[in-house]
């Protein structure tokens, strides 16, 4: 079975998902490993310790790496991606250019003027390499994409990339231990269907020992001294919409624009103690800081001991269970990305949904989970028409579909008027042009409108008549 990483050098992602994948018993002595990246020092190094973690436990297991991205994909089965196209100096733009204009995000990868940028970038690179793996990968691959913004990216690739597709996020069973938490009641026992869209899925039901447990909550959390400092917004949600949300105070107040839209209130909302409660530009900051991480832990990591394949070091992350249900027919249940088609009844049937899903050897099976509450369908139709036109325009390289799509933005309309909007999207544009190819003439108009605008502004202004 080959496993191709696109995007391996990260320096615990890929030795994690390895590791999950070496504590499924079947799994150990028939799997190819094949590490991809466009960073050379980076991938040999993470190679080098997944190596070594793999001879360490002697398992049969294969792993190679290479910085052919088309010889990695020939023969694949499955391939994992987890990218940053641009970098974290394309990310500080997509947060630092809006912040000129007012519009203060916390995170940025989703959705808003930074996600929307971040899906222009990242959508034809994706597109790339579902053209190679449609080409060159085995008939029946399926491609499992972590890249944000996670909707965007799953929309744009289902509809035009020919493979097999499913994006994974981790949102929901934090969400689920965090709500067991509150409750006082182990994780393993609360059950629950979560459903919506990537970063805006909503707890519909929660159940404890066959007792409905959703009334309990409010009150459990407005108990509960550090959540209540924490996630205020998020909280404020469950109160007014009667439903919690899966994405973390940060997050959720960039979606919502009652909470960002007047740099006097943002106060009232953030807590500033972690980057996640809803500092601006929070977690550009943190990246900032992690910047030379590899260089620094990959030394210490060296002198540290292989990490033994244990199954109690088996992560939660979704990617080992779904291969391991898809190969072995072992049951699992989990939250995949997938296109709506009548999953959630009141979302279009176009839009990417986030909801429960059952693994086994019959392949991924969805369950209708019928009508969204409305008040939470209403918040995920604001989002999904700002998706379905981002989508679009990063495909077909559209300025009048971008700019629209920053207009519909919910925090973007709220902070800025049309002429901002549009004179915002010239400069993202021309910002970060080396990795947009498909807006290569709009980005020498864009900075042709600039240039005026500059000019205009420096001159004299008329004196008034008497």
């Amino acid at each position: 079975m080959k496993v191709v990483i696109i995007g391996a050098g990260s320096l615990l992602f890929t030795r994690e998902f390895i590791n999950d994948m070496m504590c499924v018993p079947e799994f150990r002595d028939h799997v190819e490993f094949v590490l991809h990246d466009v960073h050379a020092k980076n991938l040999d190094r993470v190679y080098h310790l997944c190596k070594r973690d793999m001879e360490s436990n002697k398992v049969g297991s294969k792993i190679s790496a290479t910085l052919d991205r088309r010889r990695a994909l020939k023969g694949a089965h499955y391939i994992f991606c987890s990218v940053r196209v641009g970098g974290l100096e394309a990310y500080e733009q997509d947060v630092k250019i809006p912040l000129k204009y007012g519009v203060a995000q916390c995170v940025g990868d989703t959705l808003c003027a930074g996600g929307i940028m971040y899906a222009q970038r990242t959508i034809p690179v994706m597109l790339d390499f579902c053209r190679d793996a449609a080409e060159l990968a085995h008939k029946d691959c399926l491609f499992i994409s972590h890249v944000n913004p996670m909707a965007m990216n799953t929309w744009a690739c289902n509809q035009y990339g020919g493979v097999r597709f499913v994006g994974l996020c981790h949102g929901v069973f934090h969400g689920a231990h965090q709500i067991a938490g509150v409750l006082g009641i182990p994780a393993k026992e609360l059950d629950y269907i979560c459903a919506g869209i990537n970063h805006q899925t909503w707890f519909i039901r929660l159940r404890h020992k066959g007792k409905d447990v959703s009334g309990k909550l409010l009150a459990a959390f407005e108990k509960d001294s550090e959540e209540s400092r924490k996630e205020k917004v998020r909280i404020d949600v469950l109160r007014r919409f009667g439903y919690y949300s899966t994405e973390s105070n940060g997050h959720l107040s960039e979606y919502l624009a009652w909470y960002r839209k007047r740099p006097s209130d943002l106060k009232n909302w953030i807590d500033l103690e972690r980057w996640q409660g809803g500092e601006t530009c929070g977690y550009v900051r943190v990246l900032d800081r992690r910047r030379n991480d590899f260089d620094r832990d990959f030394p210490k990591l060296l002198k540290q001991e292989p990490w033994p394949y244990l199954p109690d070091r088996r992560s939660p992350e979704h990617g080992s269970h779904l291969i391991e249900g898809l190969e072995t027919g072992h049951l699992y249940r989990g939250h995949f990305n997938m296109p709506n088609k009548g999953l959630i009844t009141n979302l279009p049937q176009d839009a990417i949904v986030e909801v429960p899903g059952y693994v086994d050897g019959n392949g991924i099976n969805m369950p209708v989970v019928g009508d969204l509450p409305l008040g939470c369908a209403a918040v995920c139709n604001a989002s999904i028409s700002v998706q379905r036109i981002s989508v679009e325009a990063a495909v077909h390289g559209d300025i009048d579909l971008l700019r629209q799509a920053m207009m519909m933005d919910p925090l973007v309309g709220a902070v800025c008027n049309p002429p901002e909007i549009w004179r915002m999207t010239d400069e993202m544009l021309v910002a970060q042009a080396r990795w947009l190819p498909q807006y290569k003439k709009e980005v020498a108009k864009a900075a042709r409108r600039l240039a005026q605008a500059l000019r205009v502004s420096r001159k004299k202004p008329a004196s008034c008549g008497r």
